[in-house]
């Protein structure tokens, strides 16, 4: 498996997460830790991928962020028109 190399320059929010996952984190080995998906959480970040400059990024991290789901790399200009997006969904008809 292909190693990456980030650096999360700012965690700007949580969509979804465990919050007794802290607490007994803890107690487990960084193996014992990632393996423990419910404590991964879903988190909207400002993160450089190698060399690259830092974009925003969605996705699912492991309990001490050494470990990354599937997510979505957004530039400003693609965020912002997501942000015009959500704003103008109904979302009463869902």
């Amino acid at each position: 498996m292909a190693s990456f190399n980030f650096e999360i320059v700012a965690r700007l929010g949580e969509l979804s997460g465990n919050p007794d996952a802290e607490a007994d984190l803890r107690e487990l080995s960084d193996e014992e830790a990632a393996a423990k998906k419910d404590w991964w959480s879903k988190e909207l970040t400002y993160t450089r991928w190698g060399e690259r400059d830092a974009k925003f990024d969605l996705r699912s991290w492991g309990p001490r962020y050494e470990k990354t789901g599937k997510g979505l790399t957004l530039t400003k200009d693609e965020l912002m028109k997501l942000k015009d997006i959500l704003n103008e969904i109904d979302f009463d008809k869902y």
